[in-house]
């Protein structure tokens, strides 16, 4: 079959639109019967129980990936004589219950606000286990964090030295500090995502990190542990690792100078396959390849190989997640190619979600796939953009799939990969309520996170007396 000349080019036609594309789904999806099940529960079942949209988070997918991601680089920098500390990173995607499995996989949490820290606190998180990044940290948040003995706060300006280290003098803590530096080097990513270059809102010039260093052992209150640079999100290789290394190292070196450097923090920013053409290097290869640059740096440089630190997010929880959906319109549309004005069909299938519940689309331009859930069909694949219920025109969830020519409404629809910075991103727009998160494991489904209802999102506002409104969805 041809391809549709309105698909992108790297969008092939599939053999069979209903097979399941490896990489992309968490390693207990199948198809059963027709229907696609997760952690031994189908769709349908799920659907019927819960409602559309729904996130569906996978819990042993969850824990498997936080245990290979951790033994990746703590085997690979072992092997070069030095330890690796993993942080999971909660913005990806951060509850009580998340909190918990990643704590028990032996993982810290990296949170970025109060209500993070409270999320962490609340599933029972040692706080010597967190980390606290940020660049506009409050007055509050910092003493909180201080006063529950926070492991590390990651300093992301000047002015957040005095603040921390007042906020220590005033418990009594000898609070441990990273600093967060831009090292230049810019990962081959989104711009909005891509976050060690110079002209952005993280952290500190690394020209500028000797003196912040200075000031920050100017305070007894407070600990030097090291470096930290994140060089971007969705990253597939290790070359953006393995120069903003060096260029760390070189300035950890000077810094050895002036005192104790134990740690070197790398950040996260490890990348997952969200279509059939995108081909992240694992785990274990990336480890290694930045292991052996760290120590080869180190020998060069004639300095001890410091602990090195990673924040993953996405490489953890993204596969773990689905999103089900239940398409309520569909409708064809005659479009000129752009390339050769060639006229072909374009099918928009509706669903009951959209940027709400998953806002990359619209932030990054970022792709994704999509799978009829609820049953197969024999017909021929046709090209379908994804969209939401949203009065918005870029309110798309995915821009362009192959799907069977007749899809319909009712139809239950499956998009992989989205374990990271859907529910994290989620919002009311429109006063739809955040769907719900249930978790599934091994034949069962429980509720991880409540979804909102219209009483819900009716509740905040102050005008609502709780009478008015007959046919509100309590």
């Amino acid at each position: 079959m041809a391809p549709n000349p309105l698909a992108p080019p790297w969008l092939h036609v599939p053999d069979d639109a209903n097979a399941l594309v490896p990489g992309l789904w968490s390693r207990t999806v199948v198809r059963d019967d027709g229907e696609i099940t997760v952690g031994g529960v189908r769709a349908s079942d799920l659907a019927a129980r819960f409602g559309t949209p729904l996130y569906v988070v996978d819990e042993r997918e969850a824990q498997e990936r936080a245990a290979e991601v951790r033994d990746a680089l703590q085997t690979a920098f072992a092997e070069v004589g030095t330890a690796a500390k993993v942080y999971y990173a909660g913005k990806a995607f951060l509850s009580i219950e998340v909190a918990r499995w990643m704590a028990e996989a032996g993982l810290n949490i990296d949170i970025c606000s109060g209500g993070e820290l409270a999320v962490a606190l609340a599933a029972g998180v040692d706080p010597e286990r967190l980390g606290f990044h940020g660049n506009n940290k409050s007055a509050a948040e910092i003493d909180r964090a201080v006063s529950v003995g926070i492991g590390a706060i990651i300093i992301d300006s000047l002015q957040e030295i005095d603040r921390v280290a007042e906020a220590a003098e005033r418990h009594g803590r000898v609070q441990s500090v990273r600093l967060r530096v831009n090292s230049g080097v810019h990962a081959h990513t989104h711009a909005f995502l891509a976050t060690a270059h110079e002209d952005q809102k993280f952290g500190i010039a690394l020209g500028d990190a000797a003196d912040a260093v200075a000031r920050i052992r100017s305070h007894a209150d407070l600990h030097f542990l090291g470096l930290h640079c994140h060089i971007g999100s969705q990253i597939f290789g290790a070359d953006g690792f393995v120069e903003s290394a060096a260029r760390l190292l070189a300035v950890h070196r000077d810094l050895l100078a002036g005192g104790d450097v134990p740690e070197l923090n790398l950040g996260g920013g490890f990348g997952i396959a969200y279509t059939s053409v995108d081909d992240p290097a694992p785990i274990g290869d990336l480890a290694r390849r930045i292991a052996e640059t760290v120590a080869a740096g180190c020998a060069e440089l004639e300095i001890p190989t410091p602990v090195v630190a990673f924040e993953p997010g996405r490489s953890i929880i993204g596969t773990a997640g689905l999103t089900l959906y239940t398409v309520g319109t569909t409708k064809d549309v005659l479009v000129a190619a752009e390339d050769d004005g060639e006229t072909a069909v374009r099918r928009y299938v509706s669903v009951d979600g959209g940027m709400s519940d998953n806002a990359r689309p619209a932030l990054y331009g970022a792709d994704y796939s999509a799978r009829l859930a609820g049953r197969v069909s024999d017909a021929a694949p046709a090209l379908v953009r994804v969209a939401g219920k949203h009065c918005e025109s870029g309110d798309i969830v995915v821009d362009a799939e192959y799907l069977p020519a007749d899809v319909r409404p009712g139809d239950l629809l499956a998009v992989p990969a989205t374990g990271a910075y859907c529910w994290s991103l989620a919002s009311n727009y429109n006063y739809l309520g955040r769907p719900p998160a249930i978790a599934v494991r091994d034949g069962d489904a429980r509720v991880i996170v409540r979804g909102e209802t219209e009483a819900d999102l009716l509740s905040r506002d102050a005008a609502y007396d709780g009478t008015a409104g007959e046919g509100v969805n309590r």
